[in-house]
């Protein structure tokens, strides 16, 4: 049996008696020979360790990894990504990489560039900010208000304005950019850094602008580019200085947005007005290129004459009109129209409106001019006795209410009153909203005309006859209508007669025969007892109707108990005056029958006072 079979053999039978542990530490090399290998090994290596950052060489770049050499017995990967700030990456660039392990599950090294970078920026962020150093940062993305920049490995936030010196339009164009910035600001207790890219060209521009500053005097001319619209003015470019047209300076006429003037970018004149060197403060203008719109005012324009114009401010009080590019003047509203209701320009005009007006006044050391509308206009009240004569009937547009009467509209300036008394001939009105209301076309007829204080005295009733003189004929005292209760009130009731006609009952005058008082809507006979047709008064009784039927019945009763009373005295004068030729029976029968009318007329005169 040959020697390997017999270790075969040895093997699979599990001697006890191997020893294992010798046979695999066996070596050719002695042990001082190993430890002198095992430090030449060592030497050749980096001494590194976990958590640390190293120096090492790009060897590879791939579409997702990025090999890098450290000098350690075996390379490091790192993601590709990791180095997207620095896209110009090339194999042998030197690189700073962060130990996170000396071996993974791989056998592999695992570094980390973001983490070194994290851990290296905020040193050279503050060395930079203490230093007042240009750095390189690239930006990432677009945020609100401005860019994110990394910077080392730092997010940093770039502010919209601190792009550059000019407004920036569209932010997009500087995404994935590299680009130099410096560091601003730094808070240390949130870690938020604050670069700016604009801080470089104002340094550049700094010697630009103390020379152009140097040589500015008021009232040069210069030309500019706008570089700015903004609500209250313009912001032009000088050449490296910038200066501000106020928006009152941009044209002699009224300009609602600098928009309407200039555009941006537009090449423009402008007259230096003042200058500030301390803060470096421009104040320009343009319409101060052209002469005042005033002085070339044509010097034939005189009051009386007419002008057109276009409204271009409204007030309460009137409407300032451009005549002339930068000449306006004054409506007042009281001068807009004859009529006398106009109460704010606004109800009259509005702005961009095209108008034409006499001038009234014209001051051409002061720059004022007042104009009038309704001066071409013929006045309504110049003619107003043959227009609207006494007693002539006209259709009148109710204007306005008052406690007292309407105020209605004949025609534009003619107004007039209607008052209250004299609406209606037979309706007690209390206001005259109950009569009509605003917007009402009403027949009126002219009562008198003041021309003088422009007053019209209207009359809506004078359109009819006045009816009270046939009412005095059929409401006459104690003469009996029905009439409807329509209003109750404490002190009495409103009752409406035929013919329209209402009258007014007393409370004691409300009870019916049964003891109640009359209701609302109810229906009864009345009988008048007052009636006054001066004052247009009608007082009527329901109770009357029956309690003079009452008191007529007893009055007739009383009267033919008197008639009785008065035969029986004559009969008892008779029989006194033949007492001389009676017996003494017909005496005694005598005597008896005048007790009894004694006591019949005693009676009936009790009855009559109690009755009374």
């Amino acid at each position: 049996m040959s020697e390997e079979l017999k270790d075969k053999e040895v093997v699979e039978s599990g001697d006890p008696s191997m020893d294992w542990d010798s046979l695999e530490n066996y070596s050719s090399y002695t042990p001082a020979q190993r430890e002198d290998f095992s430090e030449r090994y060592n030497r050749t290596l980096s001494s590194i360790g976990d958590n640390e950052v190293v120096e090492g060489t790009v060897v590879s770049i791939s579409k997702r990894e990025v090999v890098v050499n450290v000098g350690y017995k075996s390379e490091g990967v790192v993601s590709v990504n990791e180095f997207r700030y620095n896209p110009n990456l090339q194999v042998g660039d030197k690189v700073e990489v962060y130990v996170d392990g000396l071996e993974n599950k791989r056998g592999q090294l695992e570094l980390s560039h973001r983490k070194a970078r994290i851990l290296k920026a905020w040193d050279r962020v503050n060395q930079a900010f203490e230093n007042d150093e240009i750095i390189t940062g690239f930006i990432k993305c677009r945020t609100r208000g401005g860019m994110i920049v990394d910077v080392f490995g730092i997010e940093a936030f770039l502010p919209g304005s601190q792009i550059d010196v000019r407004p920036i339009r569209d932010y997009d164009v500087f995404v994935e950019k590299t680009m130099e910035f410096k560091v601003v600001k730094i808070n240390q207790e949130y870690k938020n850094v604050v670069v700016s890219h604009k801080a470089l060209i104002e340094a550049e521009l700094e010697a630009q602008r103390r020379e152009i500053i140097a040589k500015l005097e008021k009232g040069q001319i210069l030309e500019g580019t706008v570089k700015n619209i903004t609500s209250y003015g313009v912001f032009v470019d000088l050449g490296g200085v910038d200066g501000l047209v106020h928006i009152t300076d941009l044209s002699w006429g009224r300009v609602n947005h600098p928009s309407e003037v200039v555009s941006l970018d537009q090449k423009i004149n402008v007259v230096i007005l003042d200058f500030d060197d301390a803060k470096k403060r421009i104040a320009l203008g343009i319409k101060q290129l052209t002469p005042h719109p005033w002085q070339s005012l044509d010097p034939n324009l005189k009051v009386g004459d007419t002008v057109k114009g276009k409204v271009v401010v409204l007030a309460d009080y009137g409407a300032f009109v451009e005549v002339f590019p930068g000449v306006e003047g004054l409506i007042h509203v009281s001068e807009m129209s004859w009529n006398q209701h106009l109460r704010s320009a606004q109800e009259f005009l509005k702005v961009g409106d095209e108008v034409e007006a006499q001038i009234l006044t014209l001051d051409r050391e002061a720059r004022k001019m007042s104009l009038g509308m309704k001066q071409l206009k013929k006045d309504p009240w110049e003619d107003i006795e043959v227009r609207y004569p006494v007693g002539s009937k006209h259709k009148a547009k109710v204007r306005n209410f008052t406690g007292f009467g309407i105020f209605v509209e004949l025609e534009e300036g003619i107004d007039g009153l209607i008052h209250i008394s004299d609406l209606s001939w037979t309706k007690k009105i209390k206001h005259p909203a109950e009569f009509c209301k605003v917007g009402d076309e009403i027949d009126v007829v002219v009562l008198s005309v003041e021309k003088e204080p422009r007053r019209l005295s209207l009359g809506h009733k004078q359109l009819e006859e006045n009816p009270w003189d046939t009412f005095e004929t059929i409401f006459t005292p104690d003469s009996v209508h029905e009439g409807t209760v329509v209003e109750l009130y404490e002190k009495g009731a409103v009752i409406a007669l035929p013919y329209g006609v209402e009258a007014f009952a007393t409370p004691r005058h409300l009870v019916k025969e049964d003891g109640t008082t009359a209701k609302l809507d109810e229906k009864l006979p009345f009988k008048v007892i007052d009636f006054n047709r001066n004052s247009k008064r009608i007082i009527v009784s329901h109770s009357r109707v029956f309690e003079d039927v009452k008191r007529e019945a007893e009055r007739a009763d009383h009267e033919e108990k008197r008639n009785a009373n008065e035969a029986a005295k004559s009969t008892m004068r008779r029989i006194n005056a033949a007492q001389e030729k009676t017996t003494l029976g017909d005496i005694s029968e005598l005597a008896q029958l005048k007790e009894n009318l004694e006591k019949g007329e005693k009676d009936a005169d009790k009855k009559d006072e109690a009755a009374n």
